[in-house]
């Protein structure tokens, strides 16, 4: 080694196994045939993680029985699939969703047949279990009538997440979309008011008429609401600040603004 490189250091290898607790695994399904069968059973899958080199004939019949559904798929390397289990996994692990996912699409026109206001909480990226979990506990309390995530880059939907939500995600119907914006845009057709919340609006949320039927969309913690969903919105709002912090924690945001629709419509 040079004199030059004795400062330099190897690249450390990244640890899986410190990264994440190991989850029950009464939670989870290993193997592809396995997999299948769940999934032709009618279980609820939150998410799959296939060996990221895994080619097999049988992957491309997970993926094929997967079409049309909106159950994401992760290629992991294999040292994150060992850190699940002891068992031999076979490159393939399901998550099994601790609740049943419905349809907006469903949703919205029974909420009309029943004579009712639709009210929508959408998370746009939403990634902290216990930020997820503390919203929808808020949706239930404030009688939301669903909740729309994305099938992939949220939170995931497991134990931690309901029990953060007090069983909440057990009550109110959750719905997972394949895409976010293609969901935003049906319920813009359904006469709903889309509403984003920025800390970029300029308009306080106590001036927005939240009164009508209304999809409230909340972004995520770091990047806030993605540009091509934030052009489908009818109106952007803000929660002034007062402080030297620039924004309010996710879940308590969705809380200030959920509560002004119950104010509003009141």
């Amino acid at each position: 080694m040079l004199p030059s490189e004795w400062h330099k250091k190897p690249a450390a290898k990244k640890d899986y196994t410190a990264q994440t607790r190991r989850l029950p695994e009464k939670d989870m399904i290993f193997g592809i045939r396995a997999i299948m069968e769940a999934i032709d059973a009618g279980r609820e899958i939150d998410k799959i993680l296939l060996r990221r080199d895994m080619g097999s004939d049988l992957a491309r019949q997970l993926y094929a029985k997967l079409q049309g559904t909106t159950v994401p798929v992760q290629r992991v390397p294999q040292e994150k699939l060992n850190r699940f289990t002891d068992k031999n996994h076979q490159g393939a692990i399901a998550f099994i969703a601790p609740i049943t996912f419905q349809r907006i699409e469903d949703i919205v026109p029974a909420l009309y047949e029943a004579g009712r206001v639709p009210f929508v909480v959408v998370l746009d990226g939403v990634t902290d279990v216990r930020n997820f979990g503390a919203i929808a506990r808020t949706c239930e309390c404030a009688g939301v009538d669903a909740l729309v995530i994305p099938a992939r880059g949220g939170a995931a939907v497991n134990a931690d997440a309901v029990k953060t939500s007090a069983g909440a995600l057990h009550s109110i119907p959750v719905c997972r979309t394949e895409n976010l914006a293609n969901s935003l845009q049906f319920l813009a057709d359904s006469g709903l008011k889309i509403v984003a919340a920025t800390e970029k609006a300029e308009q306080p949320y106590t001036q927005c008429e939240l009164t009508g039927p209304l999809a409230l969309v909340m972004g995520a913690e770091d990047t806030g609401i993605a540009p091509e969903n934030l052009r489908l919105c009818h109106a952007q709002v803000q929660i002034p600040m007062f402080g030297t912090i620039a924004s309010l924690n996710v879940s308590v945001s969705a809380g200030i603004l959920m509560y002004e629709v119950i104010r509003q419509r009141s």
